[in-house]
């Protein structure tokens, strides 16, 4: 198949934490033997990895670099809120991405349209897909379904996408089933992500970045990775962490990420008196993730539907985690246990509970051996369930499915 791909996320130059799964999604169909064209946002920092199969079709919108916020998730305040620029950045944005999907499909022989997130991507690929007869297919990542749901102009684009889409697909079954009060004809096929476990699982030295970053050689290693937004649920982490310190129980706590709550979380640890015990090591590379996968002795991903109602739809770093065979204490929402059964493959807490969260995590300090059981049980899932050879033979079948379907038709 030839595929044109609309995305307004991506990771920026190798090694870059910025939606890594779009990139594993198109190297996953690439290696089907399909040719895609992606058009995404254009950056002064955008340096893509090529990929065999693949050409990439950045278009500029922002006639300042005040304006460039699009995209790339700098267009949200802590997850919640859009920040004032993009009001202004966005309609540039689906005029000149439209523009491009225009000139792509013109030139192009294509057999399918995909689009990253319903809004603002599936919107932008109306013109694209009403022109040219492309069958669109929208792909439901979280934020889209979020902001829908919260603003009344994005939740008719939605409702508009979803009518002129001829399938979707949802990381999550929360996002799928969410969906459909949005206007999706029926409800999408869910693919979860993948995870490469090879890359997680190689052997790592925790050991030496541990004595880098000075950690005290007798605690566990509490570790959490991720955006310092409010759905991530740091703040319930720290809370636990206080907690475990508070009874004697000597853990170390480091978040990997950066992001807008930075400040307010490490106000919080000094509040706590445990400041000390917690490092925020700033956003770390994708390549240097597995030694900080190999340092934990826990991995926790606390993630919360946070005040304004949104969600993770299937955090990434649950799936690096698990292939990386540590043990793992997370909270019971959204697509966290589609991936992780409860005391087979790691623990799982109700959300916002830091005391369920302490208590959890207490009970693994306190035993390597069920450590070590739940993160041999977490990696063997990974291998067998979340592979992303797997993973491209699912949209695979749903993007053909699609395809056939519309050359039938005409």
């Amino acid at each position: 198949m030839r595929i044109l791909t609309v995305t307004s996320s991506y990771p920026k130059y190798e090694g870059d934490t910025t939606a890594p799964f779009i990139e594993s999604i198109t190297k996953a169909l690439a290696s089907r033997g399909h040719e895609l064209t992606i058009v995404l946002p254009a950056r002064r920092d955008l340096d893509l990895e090529p990929i065999p199969g693949v050409h990439f079709s950045p278009y500029r919108y922002a006639p300042s670099e005040r304006l460039s916020v699009f995209g790339y998730a700098e267009a949200l305040r802590a997850d919640v809120a859009l920040k004032g620029a993009t009001y202004a950045a966005a309609p540039l944005a689906v005029v000149a991405g439209s523009t491009r999907l225009l000139m792509e499909a013109r030139r192009g022989d294509f057999d399918v349209l995909h689009a990253h997130w319903v809004v603002p991507n599936g919107t932008m690929a109306w013109p694209a897909s009403r022109v040219y007869g492309l069958p669109l297919v929208v792909s439901l990542h979280g934020s889209d379904i979020f902001l829908s749901e919260k603003n009344r102009t994005l939740r008719r684009a939605a409702k508009l996408t979803f009518a002129r889409s001829k399938a979707a697909t949802a990381c999550s079954d929360d996002l799928a089933d969410r969906s459909l009060a949005l206007g999706a004809k029926e409800r999408p096929h869910v693919i979860p992500y993948g995870v490469d476990a090879d890359t997680f699982g190689a052997t790592s030295d925790g050991g030496a970045l541990r004595n880098t970053l000075r950690i005290d050689p007798d605690a566990a290693v509490l570790l959490a990775v991720g955006r310092l937004v409010h759905k991530k649920g740091f703040e319930y982490l720290i809370d636990a962490a206080a907690e475990l310190r508070a009874k004697g129980t000597p853990v170390h706590t480091v978040i990997a990420g950066g992001g807008d709550l930075r400040d307010a979380l490490e106000r919080r640890a000094r509040d706590h008196e445990i400041h000390e015990h917690v490092l925020f090591a700033g956003n770390v590379e994708r390549a240097q993730l597995a030694d900080y996968f190999a340092m934990a002795d826990i991995i926790v991903v606390p993630s919360v539907r946070d005040a304004a109602g949104n969600v993770d739809g299937l955090p990434n770093v649950l799936l690096e985690s698990m292939a990386a065979g540590r043990a793992i204490v997370a909270s019971d929402v959204a697509g966290i246990p589609q991936a992780i059964r409860d005391g087979q493959d790691g623990v799982l807490v109700p959300e916002k509970n830091a005391a369920a969260l302490a208590k959890a995590m207490d009970s693994l300090v306190g035993s390597p051996s069920r450590r070590e059981a739940l993160g041999a049980s977490a990696r063997q899932r990974a291998q067998q369930q979340f592979n992303w050879n797997l993973v491209g033979e699912r949209f695979e079948s749903v993007l053909r499915s699609v395809a056939k379907a519309s050359q039938k038709a005409s």
